[in-house]
């Protein structure tokens, strides 16, 4: 149940700052150093929001919406184990990842 109660809160934080923030909602064309960047600010300045602002307004209409939904609705992980079919699948799909890099290398 951590599992499943830290991706909760994981998924609320991140769903904050996409409402939050407009660059956040849809896909990035910038280099991955920007993006790490823009993220970090993101949540510096949510940071900042939350020590200066006693009462935030965007954390209002979540809690809101939050206790008007249904939690029946809500799907959680309860448990998580590795099968060797997701294994096979994982490894299969890094090595065609590492062999793409690799050919795109010597071009």
């Amino acid at each position: 149940m951590k599992h499943a109660s830290t991706r909760n809160v994981i998924e609320r934080f991140f769903g904050l700052l996409k409402i939050r923030w407009a660059i956040l909602r849809s896909s990035s064309f910038y280099p991955l150093k920007t993006q790490c960047r823009i993220i970090t600010t993101c949540c510096l300045l949510h940071n900042l929001i939350r020590r200066e602002i006693s009462t935030d307004p965007v954390e209002c209409d979540i809690n809101d919406f939050d206790l008007s939904s249904n939690s029946e609705d809500r799907e959680t992980i309860s448990q998580v184990s590795l099968s060797e079919q997701w294994t096979a699948w994982r490894d299969n799909l890094a090595l065609q990842m590492f062999n793409n890099w690799r050919r795109n290398r010597e071009i």
